[in-house]
């Protein structure tokens, strides 16, 4: 079972950052180039430590770790505690604001047979090989992976309500949302964090990279000590926990672009689609994306003057020939991998995750856009996936294809680190914790 404990954290030193939010950055999986040239530029700025500029950036990131503490542009509260987070945020065409409550704290490693902490994604092994080195290096955790638990009676929210009326900061971030932070010191309140997480399992959200990082840091100083008692720092991890059953956690779709693919004929994958989907022309195709809305195995095609809804027809279900339960193969990315990927574009699923052939989109207006222009041959628009589906997907031992969640919005860097160097992780003897 998950066992979770409250942080020292390192924070900047208010009295030489005065502006939070000057400090904050994306994290290293969603920064783009022009984002992290402009915050390189900041000299104090978090993503010197969780996405440092090469050469020899992990070695880079430590040097300058060592100075910051050194200069005291960062301390470490005196205090264990619970740090709570809550992200205010706005959907595109919904005036409603939204509330993402969770919470940040260690949580301790375990691997993914282990049934404790489950993944829904795979990972690509040069990011973790990078992730690996700079947490080598630097001992820390410049960032919390996006973690979830369940518990239909809420009760840690109330706590973390009563918490978040004295904020430490409050910041609006890069994707417009407005990020807030506070701290839960009082034991006894620590300690029911501590119980309600114990009978629960915890599903990767988002930072799947940078937990597989913390996995294999783990076994390698478990190696190296003889001494090993499961009680050092390398065996813990940064996670922000929230509830899988609140109604502000969202997860936006994540579109599909096909690029330079050989031999593209765009009339004969029209045909071929008429095999195994219901086919329909649409004549305005800025609208596609809501056409499908809601509707099993449907997903929108678009070309540069073209534009489709299509369905999956019940009666070709059955003719998937990949070896998943039926809790994968049912899922709408699996059929568009399957159906659309493979059997139409000719592109096996076995060399789809390395594809150069496939790029992302969270925008349906870029998709839109880039197909128009032609820098893309063309798009198949998605739509959200479900916690539930999530949820079959993890219990079932499987995963996803790639990229099929964007959990919504993305934790950002820079509000508070984590030390897993043993004479700053380690807490007061005295603490119940």
């Amino acid at each position: 079972m998950p066992e979770i404990k409250p942080i020292r954290a390192w924070r900047y030193n208010p009295q030489l950052v005065p502006d939070i939010s000057e400090v904050t950055a994306p994290l290293f999986d969603v920064v783009s180039d022009k984002q992290r040239a402009a915050l390189y530029q900041r000299p104090l700025n978090s993503i010197h430590l969780s996405v440092p500029q090469p050469p020899h950036a992990a070695q880079r990131a430590a040097h300058l770790l060592a100075g910051w503490k050194k200069n005291k542009i960062i301390l470490q509260d005196k205090l264990p505690g619970i740090y709570v987070y809550y992200q205010y945020f706005k959907l595109a065409g919904d005036t409603k604001e939204y509330c993402r409550k969770g919470f940040v704290c260690h949580i301790r490693v375990h691997a993914f047979e282990d049934n404790v902490i489950l993944r829904h994604e795979n990972t690509i092994p040069q990011s973790v090989n990078d992730r690996i080195r700079l947490l080598e290096e630097t001992e820390l955790h410049a960032s919390p992976t996006h973690g979830l638990y369940t518990d239909e009676k809420f009760e840690l929210e109330k706590l973390m309500d009563e918490a978040i009326q004295n904020p430490i900061y409050e910041a609006e971030d890069y994707q417009g949302v407005r990020d807030v932070l506070a701290v839960i010191h009082d034991a006894q309140a620590i300690l029911q964090f501590l119980d309600k997480l114990r009978n629960k399992v915890v599903i990767l959200a988002d930072g799947h990279h940078r937990y597989e990082s913390s996995l294999v840091h783990m076994k390698k100083k478990m190696a190296a000590n003889p001494h090993h008692t499961g009680n050092e720092g390398y065996n813990f991890h940064l996670m922000y926990l929230t509830n899988t059953e609140a109604h502000d956690l969202r997860i936006l779709p994540t579109h599909r672009l096909i690029r330079g693919l050989a031999n593209f004929d765009e009339q004969k994958i029209i045909e071929q689609l008429h095999h195994d989907f219901e086919v329909r022309e649409v004549e305005d195709a800025d609208t596609l994306n809501e056409i499908i809305l809601g509707k099993k195995w449907a997903f929108g095609i678009l070309f540069s003057d073209k534009a489709f809804k299509v369905k999956l027809k019940p009666t070709a279900f059955s003719s998937m020939t990949w070896h998943f339960p039926d809790e994968i193969k049912a899922l709408d990315l699996t059929v568009l991998h399957y159906f659309i990927i493979e059997k139409i574009l000719g592109i096996p699923g076995k060399n789809q995750r390395a594809s150069e052939n496939i790029g992302f989109d969270r925008s349906f207006g870029d998709c839109l856009t880039k197909v128009i222009k032609q820098e893309a041959q063309m798009a198949i628009i998605t739509q959200e996936v479900s916690i539930e589906d999530v949820k079959r997907v993890c219990f079932s031992g499987f995963t996803m294809p790639q990229k099929s969640t964007y959990f919504y919005p993305k934790v950002i860097g820079g509000f508070l680190f984590s030390s897993i160097k043993e004479e700053e992780f380690t807490l007061p003897g005295f603490m119940p914790f």
